[in-house]
């Protein structure tokens, strides 16, 4: 017996325990603080542009190329892409949960290097960017100002140059970015009718700015090889390049035959302006320059907040005058009060399940044992999570929080047997302890062996739910297996030096309580003997429980994870087809107004021409609401079941457009919102309008569904366009070539990306584009002018029309196969998995050629679903095969099994009458209470064998072990209930999740006490009789 020597030799243990907490305490400081493992699928994205372009044109020429190019890219889940109306192509690559992103990142550039052949030389120009990609936004920056000089493109460009740069640079940021950016632009305003007066055309204005705004490398004078006797070398300086408004003013297009000169400012405006003017950024409605972190996938979050902060502390002493930043919108104070909260409520279960041994040993010397075997425990679990290369976050602290109420099981077996033994056989100290580790070392390592049989087919489940599992399953096994280990070497020697100098006295005023498990005793004795002599009633109940608990895993409803309070909200606004960015800001206006009337809102952050939902679009809009501290909103009409509801019923005022507000994923990485993300294929490639009829259908039908809410897409393919007719017999009878036509019309209209210039420091665009009252109605074609092969201009009208056709302003494909995407929630009284189950059925209706995939969170609670049933029967099954190993029988095993459908019927029944669902923390718990039941049973079982080996009849053993272990099973699950009180009654940041895992176990491990006490000895009286009659 490995005890012994801890027994002779107290000290040693001692050491032991002491090295095991320095070392947890070492690790401790190492380990990084995050809201959840690294589980999100990593993801690339690949960026394009063809300036100009319509959704379709970028669709064919620039996705379709690529898209054909990363198909198939290894470890990549699903490929997802959007081609938009302002000429942006942008394809995302998501890949499976743990995949090296750097190595991913090599793969895709590989592939896009291979189809860049086949884009367009303007797109090839400007550039295809591959980068990690996070869909996780990490905070903002809003830099605002007083000063009217100091105005939105200022803000924006000084934020572009002084901080976006430097932020880039931080360890863990993916991209930092200036969200409804203006960089400056010399912005070239043509007037066409003075060119066509003037007789030129603007691809003679690019050439002619191509030529005089140049860096030339003019070379060396003196350089070798020359003559003998050179003795210096000079570098010869070139000044070409332009930088000012009046020098590009200055710029010769043409000599005239009178001998003066043709200049830019003659044709045209030229200013210092915006690169786009496609969006706007304001804090409260005052202008400001919002600059948007995101963290890559497998960074701390808090560090990189951290060091995102200092990064700005640094740079604010350095602002221009009136010029202030704040960070109102910051998503790690979600994921630091929710660990804050989390360690709370393990020092709070630390107290309560120490009080609980307290008062059933009725003895500080006693309880000072099992109370020590929870920090070992505890803190030695750090330095193994160190190893692993694992992060404290809810999930392992989740862990830990529900390993207190375990850890101190196996010393409280420890020291109730011991106390017993002092107390009934008055035996010395030593013998005492020798004697009761003889009896308890088996069932203390079985007990522990078979909590680590649960949570073994766990480490081979993969993606989020695997990660997920496989973190909190190491968590509490680590912890276990320490407090095993101090069971059988700390705990018996704390036994000899705390309780051999008549430490084993209780105390007087205790006598109420011991008087009252006293009773219980005899009153537990009387039901088990009852129960004993009329097995039938047992069978009754255990086939009453078998039914019901089948029954209750049908009427919970499902779910991923439940929607948490994260201290902001996302709103979604959606004006009319076509609507100008001008009418996007008014609105806007309006809706800040709205929030900011509500009593939990504190600022509204808004992007106008941006959506989380559907792209960049001159009618949509983005807004961030960011609420009060929680602990201002603890009143239910602050909560965030009230908030969305009151204003989405506030929003609905505003007529000029549809405004959705939505709660952020409860997991960052995983889509923008935190209902559904279903993908609608068409896989036969008709047109848009059909997809759009098809997907206007299945709208309809989703919000007629009892289970469905605010289902909707952005998409539209009815958006009014106009479609250029080129006459091209015509062109070619005059000589004009078609590339001239289009790009005329790409300049004037779209912009044409001449060259560059320099200025503060960095490099800009230089663009030319028409005046807007050029560009404004169809007429205006008539402004425009080529030039044929004669040397005449002909006017664009007597070649081209524009014809108004309906079209969409994005193209999206899922998969290669275009597509559109529906987000919407469960209706009130359904889960998540409710939604899922409608959205499926309503899609086996849909047309031929039609069908649908999931996406982000939903794609995971879909594999979630479908991995939680072959968790459990592994876990079942494991657990099995270990107690045949153990018992050398395959009947034995089955009388611990039979508790654990004890403790499903009361987890399940506690879900249900609480209106909660099964979600992926409920079924960590359900996990967890397969290894709670099976070794309080095994407590009976294993003290039920001896008994019988010693020669007691089998009823008469079973009636026996029950009643001796009775206390130390009351005592192990009190001290486990009440240590998981903190997470029932959990409130504030992040109390979603730990309510919905308290709750499972809670609940779970009452009905496997109450029942399991009851029922376990008829088990193990009937398979043990059955055992007996077939042996004969």
């Amino acid at each position: 017996m490995i005890s012994r020597v801890f027994i002779q030799r107290p000290k040693f243990a001692f050491v032991i325990s002491i090295l095991i907490t320095l070392a947890g305490v070492l690790a401790l400081r190492g380990l990084p603080v995050n809201m959840y493992p690294d589980m999100a699928p990593p993801q690339i994205q690949v960026s394009a542009s063809l300036p100009g372009a319509g959704a379709e044109v970028v669709e064919e020429s620039v996705v379709r190329p690529i898209e054909q190019q990363l198909n198939g890219v290894e470890g990549m889940i699903y490929i997802e892409s959007t081609a938009s109306s302002d000429g942006v192509a942008k394809i995302t690559l998501t890949f499976e949960s743990g995949t090296d992103t750097d190595l991913a990142q090599v793969n895709v550039q590989n592939r896009v290097a291979l189809a860049e052949p086949f884009l367009p030389d303007e797109a090839r120009r400007q550039g295809v960017v591959v980068s990690k990609q996070s869909g996780n936004m990490l905070m903002g920056i809003n830099l605002t100002s007083e000063r009217p000089d100091l105005d939105g493109v200022f803000l924006s460009n000084y934020a572009s140059n002084n901080l976006v740069e430097a932020l880039g640079r931080v360890p863990g940021v993916g991209s930092a970015e200036v969200m409804g950016a203006k960089d400056y632009s010399m912005r070239i305003w043509l007037d066409p009718q003075r060119m066509s007066s003037l007789d030129i055309t603007v691809a003679e204005v690019a050439a002619a700015l191509r030529e005089q705004n140049q860096i030339v490398a003019a070379g060396k004078l003196g350089q070798s090889p020359v003559p003998p006797g050179q003795q210096f070398v000079y570098s010869i300086q070139t000044r070409e390049r332009l930088s000012d408004p009046d020098e590009f003013a200055r710029t010769i297009l043409r000599a005239n035959a009178d001998g003066g000169f043709l200049r830019l400012q003659d044709i045209g405006r030229i200013e210092l302006g915006s690169r786009s003017y496609a969006s706007t950024a304001r804090l409260n409605n005052r202008d400001t320059a919002f600059v948007v972190i995101y963290q890559l996938p497998d960074a701390n979050a808090l560090d990189v907040a951290e060091r995102v902060k200092k990064v700005v502390d640094d740079a604010a002493p350095g602002f221009p005058d009136g010029v202030e930043y704040s960070v109102l919108f910051d998503s790690t104070e979600f994921i630091s009060r929710s660990i804050d909260e989390v360690i709370v409520t393990l020092l709070q279960a630390v107290g309560l399940v120490i009080l609980v041994v307290f008062l059933f040993l009725q003895n500080w010397r006693a309880t000072l044992i099992p109370s020590i075997a929870i920090p070992v425990s505890l803190i030695g679990t750090f330095a193994v999570m160190a190893v692993l290369g694992y992060s404290i976050n809810t999930i392992t602290l989740f862990g830990l929080v529900l390993a207190i109420g375990i850890v101190v099981d196996d010393a409280i077996v420890v020291i109730e047997n011991v106390e017993r033994l002092l107390k009934e056989e008055r035996l010395p100290i030593r013998e005492a302890v020798t004697k009761a580790m003889g009896e308890v070392t088996g069932p203390v390592i079985a007990t522990t062996l078979v909590l680590l049989a649960v949570f073994v087919p766990v480490g081979f489940m993969p993606g989020i739910t695997g990660e997920l599992y496989k973190q909190f399953s190491v968590t509490i096994s680590v912890a276990v297996v320490i407090s095993s280990i101090n069971a059988l070497t700390l705990s018996p020697a704390l036994c000899v030096s705390l309780l051999g100098r008549g430490g084993s006295q209780t105390m007087g005023w205790l006598s109420p309580f011991e008087k009252l498990i006293t009773r219980s005793t005899r009153g537990y004795d009387g039901l088990v003997t009852r129960l004993l002599r009329k097995g039938a009633l047992a069978g009754l109940a255990l086939g009453a429980i078998l039914v019901a608990s089948a029954g209750l895993f049908k009427a919970v409803p499902t779910a991923f994870v439940p929607p948490e309070d994260q201290g902001f909200l996302f709103v979604d606004v959606q004006l009319p087809d076509a609507a100008a960015l001008e009418r996007t800001d008014v609105v806007l206006e309006k809706v800040t107004e709205l929030v900011l009337e509500d009593p939990a809102v504190t600022n509204f952050i808004t992007v106008s021409g941006f959506s989380l939902l559907g792209g960049a679009n001159s009618n949509n809009g983005l807004g961030i609401v960011t609420l009060k501290d929680w602990e201002e909103r603890e009143s239910e009409a602050l909560g965030l079941g009230q908030v969305i509801p009151r204003l989405t019923s506030r929003l609905w005022s505003v007529s000029e457009a549809q405004v959705m507000v939505f709660n952020p994923p409860p997991i960052p990485g995983l889509g923008t919102t935190s209902g559904f993300d279903f993908r609608l294929q068409d896989n036969q490639g008709r047109d848009v309008s059909e997809l759009s009829r098809v997907m206007n259908g299945l709208i309809f039908e989703a919000n007629a569904h009892e289970a469905l809410s605010r289902v909707y897409s952005t998409y539209r393919a009815n958006i009014p366009q106009y479609l250029l007719q080129v006459d091209r017999n015509k062109a070619k009878a005059m000589g004009i070539q078609l590339s001239d036509i289009f790009s005329t019309l790409q300049t004037q209209v779209g912009s044409l990306y001449v060259n560059d210039f320099t200025r503060f420091g960095k490099n800009y665009r230089v663009l030319l584009q028409a005046e807007g009252r050029f560009r404004q109605d169809p007429e205006d074609l008539s402004y425009y002018h080529v030039r044929n092969q004669q040397g005449d201009m002909v006017p664009l009208t007597t070649l081209a029309s524009l014809e108004p056709v309906l079209g969409p302003s994005t193209i999206q494909h899922f998969n290669l196969k275009r597509s559109v995407t529906l987000s919407g929630e469960a209706a009130a009284g359904y889960a998540s998995g409710d939604a899922l189950k409608a959205m499926e059925s309503l899609a086996k209706e849909l047309p031929q050629g039609y069908e649908f995939s999931w996406a982000g969170q939903s794609l995971q609670e879909i594999q979630a679903g479908s991995l939680a049933t072959v968790i459990f029967l592994l876990a079942i099954v494991f657990v099995y095969l270990f107690l045949v190993a153990q018992y050398e029988s395959w009947s034995l095993p089955l009388a611990v099994i039979g508790a654990v459908p004890l403790a499903m019927f009361g987890a399940m029944g506690g879900l249900w009458l609480l209106g909660m669902a099964n979600n992926i923390y409920a079924q960590v718990g359900l996990v967890l209470l397969i290894g709670l039941s099976t070794k309080t049973a095994i407590l009976i079982v294993e003290f039920a064998m001896q008994l019988k080996q010693s020669g007691l009849a089998t009823a008469e053993a079973a009636r026996k072990a029950a009643v001796l272990r009775f206390r130390a099973v009351l005592m192990t699950a009190f001290s486990f209930v009440l240590g998981v009180l903190p997470l029932v009654f959990a409130s504030g940041a992040g109390a979603a999740s730990r309510v919905s895992l308290g709750v499972t176990v809670l609940c779970g491990m009452v009905a496997a006490t109450i029942l399991g006490t009851l029922l376990v000895p008829v088990f193990y009286q009937w398979i043990q009789g059955a055992r007996d009659r077939f042996c004969r």
